[in-house]
């Protein structure tokens, strides 16, 4: 991952954890519907790792919302 990304790696975690959160499910409940390691998904929640778009969008639609809304700003 490099650096100059690292602000929006980290509001992609912070957005599925917030949408994982809203639909009471636990990381590894969003993991197994998004058929990635529970592990994987804490590091992309943590924003401690690069992440794919096909892994963004499976989070995408385990979660029910669409991926762009994982790049949001929340303010």
């Amino acid at each position: 991952m490099q650096l100059i990304y690292e602000k929006y790696y980290r509001t992609l975690g912070q957005n599925v954890a917030f949408y994982r959160k809203r639909r009471r499910l636990t990381q590894l409940q969003l993991s197994e519907a998004a058929d990635i390691s529970r592990n994987h998904l804490s590091r992309i929640e943590n924003a401690d790792c690069a992440v794919s778009l096909d892994a963004v969008f499976a989070i995408a639609n385990a979660l029910g919302v669409e991926p762009y809304k994982l790049f949001q700003n929340k303010e």
